[in-house]
């Protein structure tokens, strides 16, 4: 709030600027409470996945190929 310079003291402080008007400490307090409110809804419902993403990288680099197979041999080329 910036009826102090509490803030400085405590950075845990909420600091609030009253651009316009001349709210009273009720008002400040309920504004205060709402928004305290919406924040803690907000920050309760959030999630990140757990799951990794995939890097750019790893996205457009092409898959390897299938490991030869040595058990064919030559023999396939009928030449």
């Amino acid at each position: 709030m910036s009826r102090g310079d509490d803030s400085a003291a405590d950075p845990s402080l909420l600091h609030v600027d009253v651009v316009r008007g001349n709210p009273t400490d009720a008002e400040l307090a309920a504004v205060l409470a709402v928004v305290s409110e919406a924040y803690a809804q907000e920050q309760a419902t959030a999630t990140a996945s757990d799951e990794p993403t995939r890097s750019g990288w790893s996205l457009s680099a092409r898959n390897l190929r299938a490991p030869l197979r040595r058990d064919l041999g030559w023999g396939r080329f009928g030449g």
